[in-house]
């Protein structure tokens, strides 16, 4: 159904509400001839495709030289659905040895004199439903000086206005589940959970529309898939940049149109092929070694725009998302936070009311659910940051060919707004849905502050695009403080669980 319309009309009265100062919505320019962003920036970093066995001396970027040669693909996968879950891979630098590991929530890594992080192996190519990457080769590896940047700063912004992980995430290489018998929906990308029409969504760079919506400007580009619920951006880079998922986007853009880095480009929703959550799903298409379009992975410069812009004492990261079989023993993994100070503890505490310690811990779950386990990240000055990690435990190892077994363990997403700035007394939204193989459910909320526990009907129509999908309740916190939110749901028929957390801070 085309919901073009929709989109663009729904919730303007949510646009003008809460727009924010300083959001740098302009007028927008309109080209009398379409052409191109100038390109008249070139990345920081080079890119090869490599087979194993292949070596290739590389120009970096400040003049420097590099040997890298493939060696050695050692790919992890999870017991449940048999999905690739990261690999090893090692590589001959300038004839040192080193291992990256290709997975998600990887940042580049220093090995003899520069940078490096391998996006992708031929691994998710060979099961996967979509060839988001088009590589050709075993291995797809980036490198940067030494002493560089991961881009060129002031040059790119954080997408959402909101607080990182301020919700659900689901970035690339991240499998989520079989699409189809036989095949594997490999994320590519980011996706950033929200409030669905609250949460602003930025430029990250200046350039041209493209697309927006069903509307093309100019011949259409290769990278451009246009659909109602979509905004297409071309920077000066010649990268192509995808926003999906739009609630509405702002009126006052158009196809065509420059756009400043920065600029309000509309408010995220559950639209197009969302999965039937609220997120912006974002992401980068270049020309690859291949010589066809395909992602470049932008944690690194999501990452490195939010300390710019945000100037955080402490980033946790306790993700990506796991899946298991009862008895199993998995690994929790909080090692790839961080702290300008450094860090000097981190601490755990588990849905069962056991705690621990240290950067990486291991569990096994008797039970099937979805759990969120929590990790809180202290530096040496005392600053700290939470994040949690979701566990997700199958009763058994899951049949491709049954579509209902991906979604048959409950699971709730929520989120709440604002993510900043929250005073004493101010009113929070709380947004959430509860997801399994049934229609409706009762999301009961712990806000962590003493106050009584809520009940807040959601998913009452289980169609992806529902406006009651989500259950909505406003939460007043009296004081100030750090307070973890937890949102529990239940499957009556299976007595199985599924719970979420968030963290909000009340200055």
């Amino acid at each position: 159904m085309d919901r073009r319309h929709f989109v663009k009309g729904t919730l303007l009265s949510s646009v003008a509400l809460y727009a924010t100062p300083g959001s740098g919505l302009t007028g927008i320019d309109l080209p009398a001839n379409h052409s191109p962003a100038l390109h008249k920036r070139d990345p920081l970093f080079k890119i090869v495709d490599l087979d194993i066995g292949e070596d290739t001396t590389v120009l970096l970027a400040d003049g420097s030289e590099v040997i890298i040669k493939l060696k050695e693909v050692i790919e992890h996968r999870d017991s449940v659905f048999n999905t690739l879950v990261s690999t090893d891979v090692k590589l001959e630098i300038n004839g040192l040895s080193a291992n990256i590991i290709c997975g998600s929530y990887r940042l580049p890594v220093t090995v003899a004199g520069v940078q490096v992080d391998v996006q992708v192996v031929s691994g998710y190519m060979a099961d996967a439903g979509t060839d988001w990457w088009m590589l050709k080769k075993a291995a797809r590896i980036r490198v940067w000086p030494g002493n560089s940047p991961w881009i060129t700063p002031g040059t790119f912004r954080y997408p959402v206005r909101q607080r990182w992980f301020a919700s659900r995430t689901w970035f690339s290489n991240e499998p989520i589940s079989p699409a189809s018998p036989g095949k594997v929906y490999y994320h590519a990308g980011m996706d950033f959970g929200s409030a669905e029409g609250l949460t602003e969504v930025i430029a990250a760079t200046g350039g041209v529309i493209l697309s927006l919506g069903e509307d093309v400007y100019g011949t259409r580009h290769p990278a451009v898939k246009p659909r109602y619920d979509v905004i297409y951006v071309e920077d000066e880079r010649g990268w192509i940049y995808r926003y999906s998922h739009f609630k509405s986007f702002d009126p006052l853009l158009a196809a065509g149109g420059k756009i400043k880095s920065g600029q309000r480009l509309g408010y995220t929703g559950k639209e197009g092929a969302s999965g039937g959550w609220s997120h912006l799903h974002f992401h980068i298409e270049s020309l690859q070694p291949s010589g066809e379009w395909g992602v470049q992975d932008s944690y690194a410069f999501l990452w490195q725009s939010y300390l710019e812009e945000y100037d955080p004492s402490v980033l946790a990261v306790a993700r990506p998302h796991h899946k298991a079989l009862p008895g199993e023993t998995i690994e929790l993994d909080a090692s790839r936070s961080w702290a300008r100070a450094g860090i000097r503890s981190y601490e755990w505490l588990f849905m069962d009311g056991t705690k621990d310690s240290g950067p990486v811990v291991k569990r096994a779950y008797d039970t099937p659910g979805t759990y969120s386990e929590i990790v809180k990240v202290t530096d040496k000055k005392g600053n700290f940051e939470y994040d949690f990690t979701r566990v997700t435990v199958y009763p058994r190892v899951q049949d491709k060919t049954k579509k209902s077994d991906p979604i048959s363990i409950p699971n709730v997403h929520v989120a709440y707004f604002p993510t900043f700035n929250i005073g004493p007394g101010d009113p929070v939204i709380f947004l959430s849905r509860s997801r399994y193989d049934k229609t409706g459910g009762v999301d009961i909320y712990n806000f962590g502050d003493g106050t009584s526990p809520v009940e807040v009907p959601s998913n009452i129509d289980p169609g992806p695009h529902a406006a009651n999908g989500y259950g909505m309740v406003v939460h007043h916190f009296k004081m100030p403080g750090n307070y973890i939110v937890r949102v529990e749901t239940k499957d009556e028929d299976t007595g199985y669980t599924g719970v979420e957390h968030l963290h909000i801070v009340v200055e």
